[in-house]
């Protein structure tokens, strides 16, 4: 801002005269409409890429692990869904060539199919999970051994915890 183009009223509650008002006015419509300063809104380095030696690239594997009942789950459950939608289509294009069907009861013929596979899914899931609660471990120790059993019991609302 320039002493030029910003008239100052003697006092500050004293109301501007035309010419200040006029003046004022100018002032605030060449701010509006002074165009922005260029700013850079982006930045390409085209420098080359320094070299850190003639080691080759080392491979650095996967190593994240899903557990088979999840694996087995998940695979389940897309089974299951695809069947139902194969058989529901199935079901409403068998009733569209007998008789104007609804949605509703489309529906109806096939949710005690999706219900049993959902269940059959289930029951599957469990067994696995039950087959795999059984694990045997071996320990094989050269020289004295000690082992202590702790029992662990934390009770009331503001927990405490006793060990045996």
């Amino acid at each position: 801002m320039t002493p030029e183009t910003t008239p100052s009223p003697a006092r500050p509650d004293a109301p501007m005269t035309d010419d200040q008002a006029a003046a004022e006015a100018r002032r605030i419509i060449a701010d509006a409409y002074r165009p922005a300063p260029e700013v850079p809104t982006s930045y390409r380095d085209t420098s080359p890429l320094p070299a850190y030696g003639s080691t080759p690239p080392v491979p650095q594997p996967d190593n994240r692990i899903v557990p088979a009942w999840a694996a087995g789950t998940a695979v389940a459950g897309i089974g299951v869904g695809a069947a139902c939608v194969g058989v529901g289509c199935g079901v409403w294009l068998a009733c569209q060539g007998f008789a104007a069907v609804s949605l509703a009861s489309v529906l109806f013929v096939t949710l005690p199919i999706a219900a049993v596979a959902a269940v059959a899914a289930a029951i599957g899931s469990a067994l696995r999970t039950l087959k795999a609660t059984y694990t045997e471990h071996h320990h094989h120790y050269t020289g004295p051994v000690r082992q202590e059993n702790t029992t662990t019991h934390t009770r009331g609302l503001i927990a405490r915890t006793t060990n045996r």
